[in-house]
C-alpha cells in the first residue's frame, strides 16, 4: 500500500500471534540460540523471524514444522493454550 508507514502495515494481527511468537522466543532463549541461529536452523529468514517473534507474521504450517525440528519440539509444543 503506497504512502502508509511501513510500521502501520507490521502492527500485530491477533493475539493467537503474538502468543506463538513469544512461545518460540521463549524456547529459543531456554536453549541459548540467538534468533538468527534458530533461522537459520530452520531455513527461514533473519527478518522473517523477527516477525513471527513480534507478532507480525502469520507463519505458515511448514515453517512451525521447521522451527519445531530446530527447536527439538513437538508442533504442537509452539502453540500455547
Amino acid at each position: 500500500m503506497p504512502g502508509m508507514p511501513r510500521k502501520a502495515l507490521q502492527s500485530p494481527k491477533h493475539p493467537a500471534l503474538r502468543r506463538i511468537g513469544a512461545r518460540i522466543r521463549d524456547l529459543r532463549q531456554r536453549q541459548g540460540l540467538s534468533q538468527e541461529a534458530l533461522a537459520d536452523l530452520a531455513g527461514i529468514g533473519r527478518s522473517y523471524m523477527s516477525g513471527i517473534e513480534r507478532g507480525v507474521r502469520n507463519c505458515s504450517a511448514l515453517h512451525l514444522v521447521r522451527l519445531a525440528k530446530a527447536l527439538r519440539v513437538r508442533v504442537g509444543d509452539l502453540v500455547p493454550d
